[in-house]
């Protein structure tokens, strides 16, 4: 391997980098993917001259006014967050009270629904057994006969048992 000693790099738009006076490349072993080399950089003369300085940040003096407009910019960001705090917690409440709303209207409805379905079912059953009872009722007048009684009547049924009135 052979050291090629360099006294200057050009790096175009960053002159500020090369303050190093002397560069030695080393090159390694070549391979079959391309060539590897080794740059190393001597350090820096205390006599370099740098292109920028690093200097702390001037403060600026603040004033009282400018502590009180600060101070006025700070209230004011906190009442906008309350404010938009306060609008979102009512924006929930109204919500909450909606659901609340329609829930009752919903459970009144089932109820109304439920109570006009059960009326229509004892409303049919109470036809049904007039029906049933009424044509029991002929049943019995045609198997006794008039020669026999002179009114019969259907009195009730229970437990699957009918209750005549005879009228003899």
């Amino acid at each position: 391997s052979s050291v090629l000693p360099c006294s200057s790099i050009f790096l175009p738009g960053n002159s500020s980098i090369s303050c190093f006076t002397d560069i030695q490349v080393k090159e390694l072993n070549k391979r079959a993917s391309g060539q590897a080399f080794e740059v190393i950089l001597s350090p820096s003369t205390p006599d370099a001259k740098v292109d920028f300085l690093l200097s702390p940040l001037k403060k600026k003096e603040t004033s009282l006014d400018e502590i009180k407009r600060k101070l006025d910019a700070a209230e004011e960001r906190r009442r906008s967050h309350e404010a938009e705090v306060l609008k979102h917690l009512a924006e929930k409440r109204e919500h909450e009270k909606e659901v609340i709303q329609k829930a009752i209207e919903e459970s009144c409805n089932f109820s109304k629904q439920a109570q006009e379905k059960l009326n229509q079912k004892m409303e049919a059953n109470k036809e049904n057994r007039t029906a049933r009872l009424a044509a029991l009722n002929e049943k019995f007048k045609e198997k006794v006969g008039s020669q026999w009684c002179t009114n019969i009547s259907l009195c009730n049924i229970k437990n699957n048992n009918v209750v005549f009135l005879l009228i003899f």
